[in-house]
């Protein structure tokens, strides 16, 4: 499969290729794991942090789970069969969670637009579709995005449901 198709416009093809960071059209353990790394750099936190560690071991089981075949890779058929609403309720939400606790410096569950910002960017989304993505969820208009909003955004994306943020976002 080459890259123009990965890229497609459906939600879990657009979200394979964001995964899919160096753009090869198959998400090694690497491209997913680095995510990890990219959110603790632009965070500044360390190693021993219990964030650090929770999303580590989120993202570590959130892969095992994706390569379900243990080969380090992931192609988007793989990912296709594999996402569902049940796997992002019990695996996804966590994983992605653990980022957004990250990111979230006040941890009142809830990140300003530089935080989102912040963490999009980390998680390979274009930066100019952050702040489009933030105001789609920013619906009190409080500047602040819940932590629990961004989660059902992204599932509702990825399952197939309507979901403004990820329109924008991804």
């Amino acid at each position: 499969m080459d890259r123009t198709t990965t890229t497609a416009t459906t939600p879990t093809r657009r979200v394979f290729a964001m995964m899919d960071r160096d753009g090869d059209s198959v998400i090694s353990a690497h491209d997913y794991l680095s995510r990890i790394d990219r959110v603790v750099q632009a965070t500044g936190r360390t190693e021993d942090d219990p964030l650090v560690v929770t999303a580590r071991a989120e993202g570590a089981k959130a892969w095992r789970a994706m390569d379900a075949n243990a080969d380090g890779r992931l192609t988007f058929e793989e990912y296709d069969a594999w996402v569902d609403a049940d796997k992002f309720d019990n695996i996804c939400r966590f994983a992605l969670g653990s980022l957004f606790d990250l990111v979230d410096a006040d941890g009142d569950k809830a990140l300003n637009q530089a935080e989102f910002t912040t963490l999009r960017t980390a998680l390979n989304n274009p930066p100019g579709n952050a702040e489009a993505a933030f105001d789609a969820l920013d619906t009190d208009g409080d500047g602040l995005v819940a932590r629990d909003a961004y989660l059902a955004a992204i599932r509702a994306y990825v399952v197939g449901d309507s979901s403004p943020m990820g329109e924008v976002l991804y």
